[in-house]
């Protein structure tokens, strides 16, 4: 299992390890979660992303996690709720590439249950802490609703003039907007 990154009241976010792309092909690639995400991938493609995320925890300290609940009563815990973190916006067509950039997915049978807001409230704490990122930014789509408000409600701030288009996107997707907030923005409000 991959070390122990971050932890909250009911989730802890580890690196993810050699293996963890079955788990997600098995739990987090549906059609209804990767709804806005281009569609369910292929192993191979999750193991690429794995392996990508891998080598950015190895060069810079950060990348994206797993997201596991902790036990308790309704659930035994342990359980592969999704993944969040922090990479570089990688995007060729964004005006932004190397950006830090947060993001998240959760589960279906997990939705509604604020474990997104939980886990990036602690990541961006992580973010402007010990990664000392100026600032952060989240990408989704206007069709994504939940995703934007969920940024809004992180006190985040749409950046039209981030915005950009990605023929690998359905034109539903299109195009992609952004959200920043700035370290010093996230201090004035804790």
């Amino acid at each position: 299992m991959g070390d122990l990154v971050l932890e909250t009241q009911r989730l802890v976010l580890r690196q993810i390890d050699e293996g963890d792309a079955i788990l997600q092909d098995r739990l987090l690639n549906t059609p209804a979660v990767m709804k806005h995400l281009g569609g369910v991938k292929e192993l191979h493609e999750i193991e690429a992303k794995h392996a990508k995320v891998m080598a950015s925890f190895a060069r810079e300290g950060f990348g994206f996690m797993m997201m596991i609940e902790k036990a308790h009563d309704v659930f035994p815990g342990g359980e592969l709720v999704g993944h969040a973190g922090l990479k570089r916006v990688d995007n060729p067509l964004a005006p932004n590439v190397g950006d830090h950039e947060i993001g998240w997915l959760v589960r279906e049978d997990r939705w509604r249950r604020g474990y997104a807001h939980e886990a990036m409230v602690e990541v961006i704490k992580w973010a402007f802490g010990r990664i000392d990122a100026p600032h952060v930014v989240a990408l989704t789509s206007e069709t994504n609703i939940g995703s934007w408000r969920l940024m809004e409600k992180l006190g985040m701030k749409r950046r039209k003039d981030l915005d950009f288009s990605d023929p690998a996107f359905p034109p539903h997707d299109n195009p992609t907007i952004q959200y920043s907030l700035s370290q010093e923005e996230w201090k004035g409000r804790q």
